[in-house]
C-alpha cells in the first residue's frame, strides 16, 4: 500500500499541475517518516508493546488517507505522504518485531529471507500498478484500493490482540517448536 501510494504521487502531482520541486519536496518528507521514527520505533514497542504500535500504524495511515481524499493541493500531499511514512515504519518495524518472535534461532535466515521476498515481490507489484492506476482512475481510487488494505490489518492486528490476551503469555514467551 505504501509504495502503491508513494510511487504515484509524484504522477498524481505532476498532472494536477504541480511542479517538480514540489514533487520532490513531498517525497523528502514522505522518507523522513518511513526512517526517522526508527530512531524511537523500538523504544516505543518496548514501552507500549508491538500492538499498540501496529495499532498506531495503522490509525496513522487512515489519517493519511483522510489528508489525501480531502485535496489535491501540496499541503494534502505533504501531509499524507508524511503519515504515510510514520504509518509504515511503525507497521513494518512492528510487523518484523512480531515475525522475529515466532520462529527458533535456526529458522531465522530463512524466515527472514522469505520474508524480504514476499515484501519486495509485493512493492515491485506495487510499483507497475501505481501508475497504471493513477493514470485509469485517479488519486481517489488510490485511496479506495489502500483503504481496505489498512482496514485489513487493523482487523489482524485486533484479532491477534484478543487472541494474546485469552491465551497465558507463557505460550507466547517461547516459540512453537517445530515438529
Amino acid at each position: 500500500m505504501m509504495t502503491l501510494l508513494m510511487a504515484a504521487t509524484p504522477l498524481v502531482m505532476q498532472g494536477c499541475q504541480l511542479p517538480f520541486q514540489d514533487a520532490a519536496f513531498v517525497l523528502e518528507w514522505h522518507v523522513l517518516g518511513m526512517f526517522l521514527p526508527s530512531f524511537f520505533t523500538g523504544t516505543l514497542i518496548q514501552r507500549f508493546g508491538v500492538i499498540a504500535v501496529l495499532l498506531a500504524g495503522g490509525v496513522i495511515n487512515l489519517l493519511c488517507l483522510l489528508i489525501a481524499w480531502s485535496g489535491v493541493s501540496l499541503a494534502h500531499f505533504w501531509g499524507s505522504l508524511l503519515l504515510l511514512g510514520i504509518g509504515w515504519n511503525f507497521l513494518y518495524i512492528g510487523g518484523t518485531t512480531l515475525l522475529a518472535s515466532t520462529y527458533l534461532p535456526e529458522e531465522k535466515g530463512k524466515a527472514q529471507g522469505l520474508n524480504e521476498l514476499l515484501v519486495y515481490s509485493a512493492q515491485m507489484f506495487a510499483s507497475f500498478a501505481a501508475g497504471w492506476l493513477a493514470a485509469r482512475g485517479g488519486w481517489q481510487s488510490l485511496q479506495a484500493i489502500a483503504l481496505p488494505v489498512i482496514i485489513l490489518s487493523l482487523l489482524a492486528t485486533l484479532w491477534l490482540q484478543r487472541v494474546q490476551q485469552a491465551t497465558p503469555l507463557s505460550n507466547f514467551a517461547e516459540p512453537p517448536r517445530s515438529l
